[in-house]
């Protein structure tokens, strides 16, 4: 949002006050659109192929179509298809050429840190994010920390200070300057501890393992999105939508069974419906990743039980995971195969177990009907 309001009062700094648009490809997260949504501008979607990468004839239709008004392109680099897109730097050329700056979004960026400049394939403005790239805990949702960076044209159009004068013909676009303050030591001493070559190793590890990842289970689920020479950036997708077509089995299925194999389930249904969205990142340990492969590809021969018509969906344990300790220990046990492998599926059953504390849930039901856990007013008085 910072951002694009910087792109803004550059515009119209410069009589551009037309300019509003923002192209956005249709494979980004959605809080883009919204930023751009929020900034006042208007949105006009990009296609993307079927390899998941910017539809080039697309975007130069659409940057000559709003060549008068166009005011910004938001792009995620590598994309939020995991590969790195060729076409960044024709992108970013085409825009610039009818007019428009390049807002790099930096939700990816730990697949860039030690490698690549934004600024140097053509970005005018992008975000750093700390809770991915530079370690700050992300959990519940936050504290979110958005700093920016931006080309030297655009950098008197930064947001002020509430208190300060820092030269810049904006004013503030948060009542905390620095955001979550107490937060910003842990990226300032991760950075410092790692240095320069221990930021790109960290990238570099990270792009490995999600290689890794995509070419060890690739024989067993089909990886969505590739480059061109095959290998996947910082995450890979593997697409679970065959499988539900030959089996009944879904993605959360997968994603509720691997609880039982002790692990969180990756990005699900996003940035496409019926996929998992894998991103080990450099933190994990080789040792890990073979156990969150090997409960996959266990995962996958429970799937072939229903495709082979050894066991029905709807009787199977993908269809009953994940399965606490209170169904374990229910006297009445009337499913079609053993207490064992529902909770202890295959080598499970060795070193730690965590027990989810619930069976599996009506998401869908529970986000469309909530229930207001509000006390009343009157308990207010």
């Amino acid at each position: 949002f910072a951002g694009l309001l910087a792109i803004q009062a550059y515009h119209r700094s410069r009589g551009d006050d037309q300019r509003n648009v923002c192209l956005i490809p249709a494979s980004a997260h959605g809080t883009n659109p919204a930023s751009a949504v929020m900034a006042g501008m208007e949105v006009v979607v990009v296609n993307t192929t079927e390899m998941g990468e910017i539809d080039m004839d697309d975007l130069r239709s659409k940057a000559k179509q709003y060549e008068d008004s166009l005011a910004a392109i938001m792009i995620t680099y590598p994309s939020t298809n995991g590969v790195f897109e060729e076409t960044v730097g024709e992108v970013c050329r085409i825009v610039h050429e009818h007019g428009g700056q390049v807002y790099i979004d930096g939700a990816n960026l730990n697949a860039l840190v030690g490698l690549a400049k934004p600024g140097k394939f053509g970005g005018d403005v992008s975000h750093l994010i700390l809770h991915k790239t530079f370690s700050i805990p992300h959990g519940g949702g936050g504290p979110g920390i958005g700093p920016i960076g931006v080309g030297a044209h655009l950098a008197p159009f930064l947001p002020g200070h509430p208190e300060l004068d820092l030269g810049t013909k904006q004013g503030p676009v948060s009542a905390a300057p620095y955001g979550s303050a107490g937060v910003l030591p842990v990226p300032w001493v991760y950075i410092h501890m790692l240095g320069e070559a221990g930021l790109r190793r960290s990238t570099e590890i990270a792009i490995l393992n999600a290689n890794y990842i995509a070419k060890r289970l690739s024989d067993a689920y089909p990886v969505l999105y590739t480059g061109t020479n095959g290998f996947v950036a910082h995450e890979c997708i593997i697409d679970i939508r065959p499988i539900t077509h030959d089996s009944g089995v879904t993605v959360d299925d997968v994603a509720k069974r691997l609880i039982d194999y002790g692990f969180h389930a990756p990005t699900m249904s996003f940035p496409v419906a019926g996929t998992l969205m894998i991103e080990p990142t450099e933190s994990e340990s080789k040792q890990e990743l073979d156990r969150f492969i090997d409960a996959m590809l266990q995962i996958r021969n429970e799937i072939a039980e229903v495709e082979s018509g050894t066991i029905s969906v709807e009787d199977s344990v993908l269809r009953h995971a994940p399965h606490p300790a209170r169904d374990m220990m229910s006297d009445d046990w009337d499913r079609a195969y053993p207490r064992m492998q529902g909770a202890y599926p295959g080598w499970a059953h060795t070193g730690r177990k965590y027990w989810p504390p619930v069976s599996r849930i009506d998401g869908g039901y529970g986000d469309r009907n909530l229930v207001c856990a509000c006390v009343p007013l009157e308990d207010y008085k």
